[in-house]
């Protein structure tokens, strides 16, 4: 499945969005380096500064290490009591200079237990044992990471390790973050609840999840603190009001209670002004087009995906909807096959629009019934 237009539209599996037709309030001004709101069920920017800005993600790295983890326990070829060893290159000495899990050095962690080391306690040892354990050392996890990066559509990172550590050749977006979150949240799902558990205790060492906003909103449902003096103080969050969800980005802040308060600002800003409605749902019959030289003489056609957009509040029941499509079609046809698409109009501005699929296959008849349809296409002129 293809996860993101250049422009940030998710083609694959929701509307792009084209054009925003309508006068909202002002997005809060924030003091960072660089930050972004969007919408998860459409992928529509509610509102940006700098989201292409190369910055650096700090402990935000470690989304895309958990990512990695959890989407290999989701297929199989991890388990989640399989032992992580926790080598010396690995091992956390317990300095101020980082955060840790605190696997003693030479002893084993399962992979649940060590990716909760990773999402809660932001553990740079956890994090380089299963980088590791995966791909046998940090470098050529860090591969991984960038190839996974690159499928995602986040043309603006390259990862040089599984921390975090500043580096030169370490770097990210915030749009690039918010791709992210959105596939963990969407991908991920069996795992996601962990990024918003409060705290993880192991070897009698209980620490708290720093993302502040778990603690005073219960609509926050995660995703990840980060920090080094490069960085300034990140946060990457989530929160769903009712059917809506958003993700907010915040990159470079310059204290923890400043990422805290701009992310709810921009919480409140985004559900205050803006809905997202389901033009239509996928597989709904949307249209029916006749089929020449087929075993069928119609085709349905519908979405692949749900259609979704994101509008300023009570507007939504305002859209029209037109079907661009072929008023015949030619078999062979398979299913899922572009069949024209969905244009959604807001006071006659297109703001999103969708690919049309067959819904069915339609073989292609035999002989016989080609050559009656072709003389029946020469007569009516549609040749």
């Amino acid at each position: 499945m293809a996860r993101m237009l250049a422009a940030f539209g998710f083609a694959a599996f929701t509307a792009t969005v084209v054009n925003a037709a309508t006068i909202v309030p002002s997005a809060p001004v924030l003091e960072n380096k660089a930050y972004l709101l969007m919408d998860y069920d459409s992928g529509q920017v509610l509102a940006s500064s700098n989201p292409d800005q190369r910055v650096a993600p700090a402990s935000l790295t470690k989304m895309m290490t958990s990512f990695l983890v959890e989407q290999r326990l989701i297929k199989g070829t991890l388990k989640e009591t399989d032992p992580v060893l926790m080598s010396e290159s690995a091992w956390c000495r317990g300095t101020s200079a980082e955060s840790c899990m605190y696997v003693p050095v030479n002893t084993s962690a399962s992979v649940i237990d060590m990716l909760r080391g990773v999402i809660i306690q932001s553990g740079n040892d956890a994090s380089k044992a299963l980088a590791e354990h995966l791909a046998g050392n940090e470098p050529a996890f860090a591969e991984m990471m960038n190839a996974e990066a690159k499928h995602l559509g986040m043309n603006g990172t390259h990862f040089a390790n599984a921390t975090g550590l500043s580096d030169p050749n370490h770097y990210t977006t915030a749009r690039d973050m918010g791709l992210l979150a959105h596939a963990i949240i969407k991908d991920s799902s069996k795992y996601y609840p962990i990024y918003s558990e409060k705290e993880f205790t192991f070897n009698n060492i209980k620490q708290g999840n720093r993302n502040a906003l778990l603690y005073t909103d219960p609509t926050v449902d995660g995703l990840k603190t980060g920090h080094t003096d490069e960085a300034g103080y990140c946060l990457v969050a989530s929160s769903k009001r009712g059917p809506m969800r958003l993700i907010s980005v915040v990159m470079g802040t310059n204290a923890m209670q400043a990422r805290a308060d701009q992310t709810r600002a921009l919480f409140n800003w985004g559900f205050a002004n803006y809905e997202t409605a389901q033009v239509r749902p996928k597989g709904q019959e949307l249209g029916k087009p006749a089929v020449w030289f087929g075993k069928g003489d119609a085709v349905s056609i519908g979405l692949a995906s749900d259609m979704n957009v994101t509008l300023p509040r009570g507007q939504k029941d305002q859209l029209k909807l037109t079907l661009q499509v072929p008023a015949s079609l030619d078999a062979p046809l398979k299913l899922g096959q572009e069949i024209g698409k969905i244009v959604v109009t807001l006071d006659g501005k297109t703001v999103a629009e969708q690919a049309l699929v067959t819904l069915q296959p339609v073989e292609e008849a035999n002989f016989v019934v080609r050559i009656w349809h072709h003389i029946k296409k020469f007569f009516a002129g549609l040749f």
